[in-house]
């Protein structure tokens, strides 16, 4: 199919790799315009370009990368989008919402990979309430693209289990491959269907319209948001450090501290945890303020009280210090 991709993150590059790998068309490429980066403030493309000219210079010819401030007020940029001549629009994590007239454009349609199941977790930032919330699944859905926030009925989807240590940037990865893999799915169905009216090809597709209940929005996160509070319970701030991977933060004296990896000592939830963690998980801790070092233990980390079950800190970084875990963490905090 002649595709117009839209993406920008990390995440979204296996989907656009796993298109051209398979023989699709990209008429073009529609990502967020090169950000100032870095101590001298380079302007740094987004790696869904990088990776497009990347693509493009392997295979000997240009492929169109568009980059609008806000699509919405672009008509310009929107009239130069339908002049590529798409058959199907691939969204994949772009970052902005797109309008009617964009939507409407390709006679296939615009579709949606999102990283949630949907209704939950429609919005900007779903991997990272799901690990914040504690939820123990989540998945991909592949969605067809409507004027409301992931609104859209859902075509495919498919379900993974996460785990109780897996952080933001882990929980991506799979995510993002198994974008891939069912918009590889999704693409013959949709060409089997064929173009026509929306609402005819929606029927022919059977999509599934989302639940009116359970609906949950995944607002952009802010720096508040990273501010470790020692006051909460072990598995709350772990389920922080591992959603917000690598922005939890702390004080540690006069400096700030990143915390990076850390297992919650909680004996209930010893099978997911490490061999050594479940260990520790089962002594009797004493109480202290919050915050503070109970036990710095040879070869993890550090073991600090919280307002419940202590917390197992693995890896960190001070502030002007490169990340540090197991013995080079106690020597360094202990």
């Amino acid at each position: 199919m002649r595709i117009l991709f839209w993406g920008t993150p990390a995440y979204a590059v296996p989907t656009l790799e796993a298109l051209a790998g398979a023989g699709h068309e990209l008429v073009g490429v529609v990502t967020q315009p090169d950000r100032r980066r870095g101590r001298g403030g380079a302007l740094v493309p987004s790696p869904v370009k990088a990776r497009t000219l990347e693509i493009a210079a392997a295979r000997g010819r240009a492929i169109p990368v568009v980059t609008p401030q806000r699509i919405r007020r672009e008509p310009d940029t929107q009239r130069q989008l339908a002049d590529l001549g798409a058959e199907i629009s691939v969204v994949v994590a772009f970052g902005q919402l797109l309008p009617p007239e964009v939507l409407v454009q390709p006679p296939y349609g615009s579709w949606n990979g999102h990283g949630s199941l949907l209704p939950r977790w429609r919005g900007a930032a779903p991997i990272q309430w799901a690990l914040l919330s504690g939820d123990t699944s989540t998945g991909v859905g592949i969605m067809a693209m409507e004027a409301g926030l992931d609104t859209g009925p859902v075509l495919l989807e498919r379900s993974l289990a996460i785990g109780l240590c897996e952080n933001a940037a882990e929980l991506a990865t799979r995510l993002a491959s198994l974008t891939a893999t069912l918009m590889l799915e999704a693409l013959p169905r949709i060409a089997a269907a064929g173009p026509g009216p929306e609402q005819e090809r929606l029927a022919r597709l059977q999509v599934q319209p989302q639940a009116s209940e359970g609906v949950t929005l995944a607002r952009l996160l802010t720096k508040d948001d990273r501010e470790i509070d020692w006051n909460r319970t072990a598995l709350e701030i772990h389920r922080q450090v591992m959603g917000l991977y690598p922005d939890a933060q702390t004080r540690w004296g006069e400096r700030r501290l990143k915390l990076l990896a850390t297992e919650p000592l909680v004996e209930r939830l010893a099978d997911g945890l490490s061999p050594e963690a479940a260990e520790l998980s089962r002594r009797s801790w004493r109480r202290a303020e919050p915050g503070t070092v109970l036990e710095a233990v040879k070869g993890m980390g550090l073991v600090l009280a919280t307002g419940g079950c202590p917390l197992l800190l693995r890896r960190a970084q001070l502030e002007g210090k490169a990340a540090v875990e197991g013995e080079a963490l106690r020597q360094q905090l202990g």
